[in-house]
């Protein structure tokens, strides 16, 4: 399956170059949501303050 998209990709840059890069914008324009939606996945929103804590960490790892 990665070959095939790998050729897909080649495919689309070689022969529709102009296409793609008309595209560009909107790709961009489609990954800004997606990437916020996607990106809050494993923390949870509203969760800003109870992140992970480095010098926590280091005081636990001194005892």
């Amino acid at each position: 399956m990665l070959v095939a998209g790998a050729v897909g990709i080649y495919y689309l840059l070689t022969e529709h170059l102009t296409h793609v890069g008309q595209a560009i914008p909107y790709l961009i324009l489609l990954a800004c949501p997606l990437m916020h939606l996607f990106g809050h996945h494993h923390r949870g929103h509203g969760s800003h303050g109870g992140g992970y804590d480095s010098h926590q960490q280091a005081g636990e790892k001194d005892k």
